[in-house]
């Protein structure tokens, strides 16, 4: 699965973000989306997962121009082939640490889930509530719940931030994993030792008006 990026440009309330911006992404690759703060990286990284819209030009997903694709086409992408990974996390306190893995009561218990829990880290965790999870422990749950999925398409927004160095390699390596595995991995990030381990570098500095 591929993204084809063609001249895309984005306004928002009458400001423009960034405009005539062109790329490829291929399978397997881990990509950065870099530059100064304020320059649009989670704008970019939304449109690419299509929960922002572009005011110019087309991005091409798997050779399907996702431009006009209605509210019923966008949620079968999400449910089928993506994943993304929220700065603040995007997880439910209340709920434990295997629900928030898999979304689903019915397959907490699984074996998969403990695999993948200790893959990352959080061995022993799945009925822990996520609400006692450290920053760093949500954030692997998060790439614990893309790995579950095994979605083609990942997008992280900021997936190092505020942590400490040891949570930020352990994310850093798990992410690389992923891309290793074929999937396509992007990242919204300004950690240049994550930006040194992506495939591609996409600097919207080039892009800005």
């Amino acid at each position: 699965m591929d993204i084809i990026v063609n001249d895309i440009t984005v306004t928002v309330s009458g400001k423009t973000i960034f405009s005539n911006v062109s790329f490829e992404i291929k399978s397997g690759q881990l990509v950065a989306i870099t530059g100064p703060s304020g320059c649009g990286k989670t704008t970019l990284l939304n449109c690419l997962g299509l929960t922002q819209s572009i005011d110019h030009g087309s991005i091409f997903i798997d050779n399907k121009n996702t431009k006009n694709w209605p509210d019923k086409e966008k949620t079968n992408f999400w449910r089928d082939y993506a994943s993304f990974i929220y700065q603040d996390y995007g997880i439910i306190e209340e709920e434990s640490v295997a629900y928030n893995v898999t979304l689903n009561k019915h397959k907490t218990k699984s074996d998969q889930v403990k695999s993948i829990l200790n893959m990352v880290g959080l061995s022993g965790r799945d009925y822990d509530l996520a609400v006692v999870l450290s920053g760093g422990e949500k954030q692997r749950v998060g790439i614990a719940r893309a790995i579950y999925k095994n979605a083609s398409i990942i997008y992280a927004d900021e997936p190092t931030a505020s942590l400490d160095e040891e949570n930020r390699e352990l994310v850093i390596t798990l992410l690389r994993q992923c891309s290793k595995n074929g999937n396509i991995v992007i990242l919204a990030t300004h950690d240049e030792n994550l930006v040194h381990e992506c495939d591609k570098i996409i600097n919207l500095t080039n892009f800005r008006v």
